[in-house]
């Protein structure tokens, strides 16, 4: 009974930690000089004012981009000042692009409304099954935003019989895939076989918290209740693709800690 009592303590501990106090940064180096910041899933996480220390770390970082894949906010918040004065920050830095995730989509009629007139006051790039061309470091790169129908994520009120998201949908979405190299970015990385046959050269995702609760680096649960989801934190190979999953900031979650990633390429 009593290592039960202090096993239980310890695991409440590690909780409160890890949902409110620690912010990792994880780097990935793919051997460029590229310098991508990976923010994901914030919802209703709040580290520091305004989540100033996001801010922070990349006012510290200095990366040449910065990219949000989804759920920025939860479906049931109604004031996005929070969000707005991050994103604000964050554009002082370096150019942000975004994707919606589900609970962007998911927002009620007013809320996307006041949502996406709040990104319009900011200098985010928002994309919403977009492609956008820069050059940078004497490359040239395509950023693309893709996303898929609600019903990929929840359907009939439920998780039963989800639509699935095809090669055909992602053509028609985005059109083909560039000839420079191809950064995707997409909310959902379940689907990353279809990115990678569309052409994506690096795909960023999030929506899986990294299994909410992982077990010897295994993501136990995704957000459709799916056990042992395939992608939930980390880079996976995917044919020529890599596919860059954070396991995000916000949610309850143990044993998994809120991070931003930082990838050079």
């Amino acid at each position: 009974m009593k290592i039960f009592l202090i096993l239980l303590i310890l695991l409440t501990i590690e909780f409160i930690i890890e949902n409110k106090l620690i912010l990792i940064l994880r780097r990935k180096n793919f051997g460029g000089e590229l310098k991508i910041m990976h923010i994901s899933d914030i919802h209703k996480s709040k580290k520091g004012r305004n989540n100033c220390r996001i801010s922070d770390i990349a006012e510290r970082e200095k990366p040449d981009l910065i990219f949000i894949t989804g759920d920025l906010v939860s479906r049931t918040e109604t004031d996005f000042t929070s969000a707005e004065i991050l994103l604000e920050k964050l554009t002082e830095t370096a150019p942000v692009y975004m994707v919606y995730g589900n609970h962007e989509q998911s927002l009620c009629d007013d809320g996307i409304m006041e949502f996406t007139e709040m990104l319009e006051r900011t200098d985010v790039h928002l994309l919403l099954n977009e492609q956008k061309f820069i050059d940078i470091h004497n490359r040239r790169f395509c950023i693309c935003g893709i996303q898929q129908k609600y019903s990929t994520y929840k359907k009939n009120g439920g998780y039963k019989n989800l639509d699935k998201f095809t090669l055909a949908e992602m053509d028609e979405s985005l059109g083909k895939s560039p000839e420079c190299e191809t950064l995707l970015l997409a909310h959902n990385p379940l689907w990353g076989k279809v990115y990678a046959d569309w052409g994506a050269d690096y795909t960023f995702s999030g929506h899986i918290h990294g299994g909410a609760v992982r077990f010897l680096g295994i993501g136990i649960l995704s957000p459709e209740r799916r056990f042992f989801p395939k992608y939930s934190k980390g880079i996976y190979e995917i044919d020529s693709m890599k596919l860059c999953v954070s396991a995000g900031i916000g949610k309850k979650r143990l044993f998994n800690p809120p991070e931003i990633v930082i990838y050079k390429i």
